[in-house]
């Protein structure tokens, strides 16, 4: 008959197939020992739950259960954004110097196209490589935001302005 290594007393046959330790509060504080679960899959109707052993530890780093839906999020095509408000307020407005009316007879000229104004970045370069690794290991918007201390707006601008750099 098996019998517990800290206290001694025999152990319940079907108890003894697994533990070597008793039900009693000593021996189950001094010896068992607490798993690492890790939850590879949440929806609304069910969550799954796995012990964090070595060989899902691997099947985590292979990308087993990686969920393709968070795998990137937002747009990847450019979009034209509205023009941004001028830092100094409303008061502040444009002026364009007067241009010549043309004539009846002559064709209207059409102006060049204007070059767009480099987009005023209110992240660093640090916080943009930190927010692409991100978003590749599977974080969501929110998740990005709150590692690195900004909106949840500014991380999804953050992903989507790198993306679209390096598309073009």
């Amino acid at each position: 008959m098996a019998q517990c290594i800290t206290c001694g007393t025999e152990l319940h046959p079907e108890r003894a197939k697994k533990y070597n330790y008793c039900m009693a509060r000593e021996c189950q504080e001094k010896n068992a020992k607490g798993l690492t679960m890790v939850a590879i899959g949440m929806n609304k109707a069910a969550d799954e739950i796995m012990i964090l052993d070595e060989h899902t530890q691997d099947d985590l780093a292979s990308g087993k259960y990686r969920d393709q839906r968070r795998g990137s999020f937002g747009t990847s095509t450019p979009a034209s954004a509205p023009a941004a408000p001028s830092a100094t307020g409303s008061a502040a407005r444009s002026v364009r110097p007067a241009q010549p009316q043309p004539t009846r007879r002559s064709p209207v000229p059409k102006p060049a196209p204007a070059a767009p104004a480099p987009a005023h970045r209110p992240w660093t370069e640090r916080q943009e490589r930190l927010a692409l690794i991100y978003n590749k290991q599977g974080l969501r918007p929110d998740e990005i935001a709150e590692k690195l201390g900004v909106s949840t707006y500014t991380a999804t601008q953050i992903v989507l302005a790198a993306r679209n750099r390096a598309q073009g």
